[in-house]
């Protein structure tokens, strides 16, 4: 089967280690990779600024760059979401929505490809430790994807996973509502911090990097010692030590 990578913004600049991981991950389990290099990003962050039509720019951008792909698998479930978003926003546009629905219908986030498409629950991995699962709002609520992660999880072997409190709650980030809105999501970073230290879990694991980093910097100033882990990283172990981030600090 062949998948076009799409990297995203985050793994790509700041998180490479967990594209890196799914990468091995699709092969193992006997994809075809390749990586369209005209990709840049979704246009996701100026859209939620309210700036619709400069964002088209990089959308149509991205429908060129994956117009011959199969598939289309992402680590992330935001900005995978924001690729759903296109038949909306270009609906009625003649040249541009016929690209924007067929982009929909062959994107998938990372942990949805392997269940739903591939079929497969168990990619083999081994993880010694105890474990809780953060929701991003953007998979659940705008993917609608709430399971294929925890059938993951659930058979990784050695991992012990714990149910977090509030799970469906926000953790603060929401792109450029941390920055507009900094006090209030500080509080709602806080809260998610608590429930994820009430869990006693030693890793904290997400299908979307920006809610990892932002929970993870807030562990950090709270001296917490509790590893990030995307989920792709996880499924990527076999065993050996985990590659983790420790406070949002590589260890």
């Amino acid at each position: 089967m062949k998948v076009s990578i799409f990297s995203t913004c985050l793994i790509d600049l700041m998180t490479p280690s967990a594209g890196k991981a799914m990468v091995e991950v699709l092969e193992r389990l006997g994809c075809e990779l390749d990586f369209p290099a005209s990709q840049v990003c979704c246009g996701q962050p100026t859209y939620n600024s309210g700036y619709l039509e400069d964002s088209k720019l990089a959308m149509k951008n991205m429908m060129l760059a994956f117009e011959h792909s199969e598939y289309v698998v992402g680590p992330s479930g935001s900005c995978i979401a924001m690729f759903h978003e296109y038949p909306k926003i270009f609906k009625g546009d003649p040249d541009w929505e016929l690209k924007a629905v067929a982009l929909k219908e062959k994107s998938y986030e990372f942990t949805q490809f392997i269940v739903r498409v591939l079929g497969i629950t168990d990619v083999g991995a081994r993880l010694e430790g105890t474990a809780t699962y953060h929701r991003s709002c953007h998979m659940t609520r705008l993917l609608g994807e709430k399971e294929t992660p925890y059938q993951l999880l659930e058979q990784v072997r050695g991992l012990q996973l714990e149910p977090l409190k509030n799970s469906d709650n926000c953790c603060g980030f929401g792109g450029t509502f941390s920055v507009k809105m900094p006090e209030i999501s500080g509080q709602m970073v806080d809260e998610k911090c608590d429930s994820v230290l009430e869990t006693g879990a030693d890793i904290l694991i997400s299908a979307d990097m920006g809610c990892l980093m932002n929970i993870g910097g807030r562990l950090s100033r709270k001296g917490a010692p509790v590893k990030i882990m995307h989920i792709a990283e996880v499924l990527n172990q076999t065993g050996e030590p985990a590659a983790a981030t420790k406070g949002g600090i590589r260890s």
